[in-house]
């Protein structure tokens, strides 16, 4: 091989292991998105544990509200999808609980992740200040180094960086991502922002013929 066929080989990046997270904008239809903010609204809320400018309502089935159950509906086929790249498999998933959050200005919610379920979503209803948008965040431990370089300078890309924000979301939209990966919404510098949030579980896991079945 000659010089000139050697340069025109180019180095390969492989992204080993990515998390992934899946957004589907403008799932939501208006006329869902309306009628669950009235809902929301009119429903009786709790204050966030952790920020006095945070309401959630209660935690509930799907089943046991129309309009919840309407709005998990239209997720299923997306639970479906993102589940394929989790497992390799499509199986049958069910949103087996959900709840809203109503994010006043000045208010944040602190860094967690959800417990039980295997994917978790959020649906947007309102538009988000660009400064108060879900973060995710890299998850805390693993096998990396525990040497970092973050400075102004330093390009941030899907390998160095210890946050991701997500684009701008507009009413309706929907994201998914793994239950396990933390995330955060920083301090709300505009108006009211609304969100559904719930966790999904599949029928069943099964390695290599043990197989573990879940019900909601």
């Amino acid at each position: 091989m000659d010089q000139t066929e050697n340069s025109a080989l180019e180095d390969q990046i492989e992204l080993l292991f990515p998390i992934p997270l899946m957004r589907s904008p403008k799932l939501l239809s208006p006329k869902l998105s309306e009628a669950a903010i009235a809902a929301i609204r009119a429903e009786k809320v709790e204050t966030n544990l952790r920020s006095e400018q945070l309401f959630h309502t209660t935690v509930t089935n799907p089943l046991d509200s129309n309009l919840f159950k309407e709005i998990a509906a239209v997720a299923v086929p997306k639970l479906v999808d993102f589940g394929f790249m989790l497992f390799g498999e499509r199986f049958n998933w069910t949103v087996k609980e959900m709840w809203t959050n109503m994010l006043e200005p000045g208010g944040s919610q602190t860094m967690h992740c959800h417990a039980n379920s295997f994917i978790s979503g959020i649906y947007y209803l309102t538009p988000s200040h660009p400064g108060s948008r879900t973060v995710f965040i890299r998850p805390p431990g693993g096998f990396e180094y525990n040497f970092r370089h973050h400075t102004r300078e330093a390009a941030m890309g899907p390998f160095n960086a210890g946050k991701y924000m997500v684009p701008a979301a507009e009413p309706g939209d929907l994201v998914l991502f793994p239950s396990y990966l933390y995330h955060e919404v920083p301090k709300n510098q505009g108006d009211q922002r609304i969100t559904i949030a719930f966790n999904a579980i599949p029928d069943r896991l099964n390695c290599w013929g043990y197989e573990i079945k879940f019900s909601a």
